[in-house]
């Protein structure tokens, strides 16, 4: 008998191995087991099938034992991780690395994971109760510990305690407990227990739909009988959570799972506590800051008899072995943060849970108050179903959107500050009201470069092609690429002057300024320098909604659905650097990040206020944002991307050099391109430079793809796989690094 296994490793090829008789009876598919792999390793694989075809190339080698006594990894997985590495043209090796948690693989024959244990205590059963009194003697205190022991046993019928429950006992000491244990009339042993917590109550019913949510939630469900995606469109604030809320309880009554996902860490803490307050215990929450054994713990409960019914996570909970799903919610569909980009597999987590859904013949929710191109042209087509929510709940205003000429202020000198007088002023006037601020910057550090005055150096990144970020609070020059930091020069190292200067305002610099402004006010900050601990999201978001901030800085993490009620005021700084990127989708992810950050301000009873500042406020971006008008937007950014050959008209490839040697890279890359290019013709693009061409010394060339949206998918990846498979037979090439990001972002 032999097993065909997926190994944790980049590897599109399954590998055989021979089954070992005595495990023969025990061995299926979706089990774990540890197989030796080279000359000393070993590692975790999954059994994709067995078989009794003996191979006829090699010799194989023996499977060293079984991990698990049921599956892990059931069908629909498997179906998925086959999508995903046929879509995304990545090894199915490493779709099963990012599938499932680190503790549950192995590169040795020792598990990873380790248990939790509690120590519990119970009475010595091979001593006569009779002579337990006799034999503690005299000793008062660890008589009457027992006593109380015995009586809790009697009455609650069991026969052992937690020592950490043990402790709350009136006469429980150390010492006390320590005599009963040396007398040996109590035993100590270790139990494994669970990291979740299982016992947590609902305290309240779904809240009532007002009239527009349960229109919308109608609209929704008689939908969803004729298509299997539909897009809630919602302005910010407008109660799209209560709906998912209550199609939840929709189909949990049908007893299906609900997978609902969110873009970014930072928003499940809000979210769980809603859901938690609903649902209880049914409730699980996976992303990557949670321990890694406790992500294996929740893994080893969706395969049991009570998996969670609900599963509120970022895109890795996509991977869980869900049982019985009937609805997936994609919540800020339009976020980016849903594409992975690095390490492979570079899933799209929004497209990937629509294939989910369609595994298990369940429906999809997609939610956004600014859709993406993408998603809105499917409901324009006819392929999605579509839900307006045009009006807040409560009906309370959409915030009063300003534009503030930064231009104009700086040319006539009245803005002398990074806020203008108006933002100045209306800050102000918020506090003075017991009102809270949220100004929005996109770019973190304290400036973004170092110049010098007398002949423009600046430095950069040893490793990297980019200039690096100055970060005051540390004193270091940092390279926001890989992470390497460098001493702040004192002097211009090109030309010995000390006429050195800090260039652009990031967070740190915008926080600095606003605590000189506002002296009398408590201010923060969340970026990804001050969330870098496990609980720093929470801490500063809880901080926030408690009123013990009055003013947040912040990056795009402020713009992603999160809900604040006592927001009065949003600021939105240097907005124009969102817009002028070299990139097609650059006014579409400005906008959608200018409009969600507004969405902030004004979400409670009264109206919110937002100033933008821009230096060039006659862009048509403008105007679409101050009338909130996302359809004439679409309709004239769909036009340029048809004019242009953009998605949603093609489809976009984009195939990746890389290779400490520059040389190599780019012989290599435009090798691969003449080899395609009499196929493909006026659909391929470059070699070329990319943006930033050099990441942590590996030097980058990009070709891009722009194919035609009919041609098959399958005869594209097939024609590229085996261009690679020639390119590598030329042994320059054979260890250059080439990989596929589909659908790039």
């Amino acid at each position: 008998m032999f097993a065909d296994v997926i190994l944790p490793l980049p590897f599109s090829d399954l590998y055989t191995y021979t089954v070992p008789v005595e495990m023969q009876n025990k061995i299926a598919k979706g089990f774990r087991v540890i197989v030796p792999f080279g000359t000393r390793k070993h590692y975790t694989a999954i059994v994709k099938s067995i078989h009794n075809n003996l191979p006829k190339n090699f010799k194989t080698k023996e499977i060293h034992s079984l991990v698990d006594s049921n599956a892990v990894v059931n069908d629909i997985q498997f179906k998925l991780w086959e999508w995903i590495s046929f879509y995304y043209m990545c090894p199915i090796g490493d779709v099963y690395n990012a599938a499932m948690p680190s503790s549950m693989k192995s590169d040795n024959i020792k598990s990873k994971f380790i248990p939790k244990t509690e120590t519990y205590l119970k009475i010595n059963t091979n001593i006569d109760t009779d002579l337990i009194i006799e034999i503690i003697g005299k000793a008062k205190k660890q008589q009457s510990l027992f006593k109380q022991l015995y009586n809790y046993f009697q009455e609650k019928d069991i026969n052992k305690i937690s020592k950490s429950d043990l402790s709350n006992f009136p006469n429980y000491s150390p010492s006390v407990l320590n005599g009963l244990l040396q007398k040996e009339i109590l035993q100590a042993f270790d139990l494994e227990v669970s990291r979740i917590n299982n016992e947590v109550k609902p305290l309240r019913e779904p809240y009532p739909l007002s009239e527009a949510q349960s229109k919308s939630f109608e609209n929704i469900i008689n939908l969803f009988k004729v298509k299997s995606t539909c897009l809630l469109h919602g302005v910010t604030s407008s109660g799209k959570t209560e709906i998912y809320i209550h199609l939840i309880e929709h189909f949990k009554k049908q007893n299906k799972q609900t997978l609902y996902l969110l873009p970014e860490i930072a928003l499940t803490s809000q979210l769980e506590q809603r859901l938690i307050a609903v649902y209880g215990s049914k409730i699980g929450v996976y992303h990557s800051k949670i321990n890694d054994n406790q992500r294996a713990e929740i893994w080893r409960k969706m395969l049991s008899n009570e998996p969670y019914e609900i599963i509120v996570g970022v895109r890795s909970s996509l991977f869980l072995p869900f049982k019985n799903l009937g609805l997936v919610i994609v919540d800020e569909e339009h976020e980016t943060s849903y594409k992975q980009n690095d390490p492979a597999p570079r899933y799209h987590a929004r497209d990937t849970a629509i294939m989910l859904a369609h595994l298990f013949n369940a429906k999809t929710v997609l939610g956004s108050a600014t859709p993406s191109l993408e998603s809105y042209n499917n409901t324009v087509i006819g392929k999605y179903g579509i839900i307006n929510l045009k009006n807040r709940y409560n009906n309370i205003l959409m915030p009063d959107i300003r534009i503030e000429n930064t231009y104009e202020l700086i040319k006539r000198k009245k803005m002398k500050t990074v806020l203008s007088p108006a933002l100045n002023t209306s800050m102000q006037q918020a506090l003075d009201e017991g009102e809270q601020v949220i100004l929005f910057r996109n770019r973190r550090g304290f400036s973004s470069l170092i110049e010098c005055k007398q002949c423009a150096w600046n430095p950069k990144c040893n490793k990297c092609d980019v200039t690096l970020t100055y970060h005051k609070m540390r004193n270091r020059l940092v390279c926001h690429y890989c992470n390497t930091s460098y001493k702040v020069p004192s002097i211009c190292p090109a030309c010995n002057s000390e006429t050195l200067e800090s260039l652009g305002k990031g967070t740190e610099q915008l926080e600095e300024e606003v605590k000189k402004l506002f002296p009398d006010y408590i201010v923060g900050r969340m970026d990804m320098d001050t969330t870098r601990g496990k609980d720093s999201y929470d801490k500063i978001i809880d901080k926030f909604q408690k009123k013990k901030i009055d003013i947040l800085v912040g990056t795009q993490m402020l713009s992603k659905g999160l809900d604040f009620e006592n927001v009065g005021i949003v600021g939105i700084i240097s907005a124009d650097s969102l817009l002028n990127y070299p990139d097609f989708r650059s006014h579409e992810r400005g906008f959608q990040l200018m409009m969600q950050a507004a969405g902030r301000a004004g979400r409670n009873k009264k109206q919110g206020m937002v100033i933008i500042q821009s230096s060039d406020p006659s862009q048509p971006i403008y105007n679409y944002i101050l009338n909130y008008n996302y359809e004439r937007f679409y309709n004239e950014q769909i036009l340029e991307r048809k004019l242009f050959r953009y998605p949603p008209f093609t489809r976009l490839i984009s195939i990746v050099f890389k290779d400490k040697n520059e040389n190599k890279v780019e012989k290599g890359s435009n090798r691969f391109a003449s080899m395609i290019k009499p196929s493909l013709g006026h659909m391929v693009l470059g070699p070329n430079k990319p943006v930033i061409s050099r990441i942590q010394q590996y030097n980058i060339r990009e070709i891009l793809l722009k194919l035609d949206i009919d041609m098959s998918t399958s005869k594209i990846r097939g024609f590229l796989k085996q261009v690679e498979v020639q390119l590598r037979e030329d042994y320059e090439f054979k260890y250059l690094h080439i990989y596929y990001d589909v659908d790039k972002m």
